[in-house]
């Protein structure tokens, strides 16, 4: 992946591509939104609401968050089977789906707070076991560090990684690099006066069609696959997926900072990585290893067969993997080391 310039504008369509956004064939014809009533149900959170789809029952609970530009949606392939052992809970955020647009810049301290706020509100209690795919690896590891005592364990899936690095100007850099030491916004718990939510989960009128999805989407169910060309025609879903940029440098270099501080930052936290065997960056394999030393009870396992989106490559391996972590949580034992699917 090679940029000539390091414009705001590239930087953020580079950004885009290297935390595997999907890439959609746009066609004429937008879906009606009135088609597609919510999953699951909305609960507010400061004048906006949140969707939070939750299904099955057991202790502790799964919260599944997805990568940049993902949905509650692209979990379709692996909540049914996490069912069928314990409560499992997906979402969306906030402007994406079927959830409220809120407060800007979306920050990742303004989505794991407002994610919080939701569960609390919809009455799902902690601990609880947090799996996060790409993006979404590093919202579970700031929630579980902001919340400590409301999580008891962490499937990482693919996640990115406070060293991940892209290429600009022919050069490789760090993400974290792109920092330019701004103070992070503080957390809003509520949306501004001049602004509000949608009515019934609507938010605005999709702002153009699409007619088919690129893989590794186009393996979700047609009927999930439609919903999810409807929810990426909205256009408050593509302001709220390019201000999650906005502060990522300086969020990034915030979590390098303070990991050098503390060698364990997930202590004895039942922790599975689960890291792509195929389509591999130089160093991705180095820095998905790094992750399993943030916490003293953790392993890796490759999924040899999948790309980055390891959940609709092979929705069972992800599955599994919850399954251990929650057994390991309601034993109160160690997980038992592999690295290989």
């Amino acid at each position: 992946m090679r940029v000539k310039t390091t414009t705001p504008k590239a930087v953020i369509t580079l950004l885009l591509l290297e935390l595997a956004l999907p890439l959609l064939a746009w066609g004429q014809q937008a879906v009606d939104i009135q088609t597609y009533p919510s999953p699951g149900k909305l609960v507010d959170v400061g004048g906006y609401r949140l969707h939070l789809n939750c299904i099955g029952k057991g202790s502790p609970t799964v919260v599944m968050e997805g990568g940049a530009g993902d949905f509650s949606l692209d979990w379709s392939l692996v909540q049914p089977s996490v069912a069928k052992f314990t409560r499992v809970c997906s979402y969306d955020r906030a402007g994406y789906g079927w959830s409220d647009p809120g407060p800007m810049p979306r920050t990742m301290r303004q989505i794991v707070s407002e994610l919080h706020a939701g569960l609390k509100k919809a009455g799902v209690k902690g601990p609880i076991v947090f799996v996060g795919q790409s993006l979404g690896g590093v919202l579970a590891r700031l929630y579980a560090v902001q919340y400590p005592k409301d999580v008891a364990g962490v499937v990482l899936v693919d996640s990115t990684h406070e060293d991940t690095e892209i290429m600009l100007n022919n050069k490789l850099s760090l993400l974290r690099g792109l920092s330019r030491g701004r103070e992070i916004p503080p957390v809003q718990s509520s949306m501004p006066a001049s602004t509000g939510p949608s009515s019934s989960g609507e938010a605005q009128k999709p702002v153009a069609g699409q007619s088919k999805l690129a893989a590794p989407y186009n393996k979700l169910p047609a009927d999930i696959q439609q919903m999810r060309l409807w929810a990426t025609s909205q256009a408050k879903y593509g302001e709220a997926r390019r201000s999650e940029f906005d502060f990522l440098g300086e969020e990034l270099a915030q979590m390098h900072a303070e990991r050098t501080k503390r060698e364990y930052p997930l202590g004895d936290m039942p922790l599975i990585v689960l890291t792509r065997g195929k389509d591999k960056r130089e160093g991705h394999t180095r820095l998905q290893t790094d992750l399993v030393r943030l916490s003293r009870n953790s392993k890796q396992v490759i999924a040899q067969n999948s790309g980055h989106h390891i959940q609709l490559d092979e929705p069972e391996f992800v599955a599994d993997a919850v399954r251990q972590v929650v057994e390991a949580v309601r034993r109160n034992r160690r997980l038992v080391s592999t690295k290989h699917h």
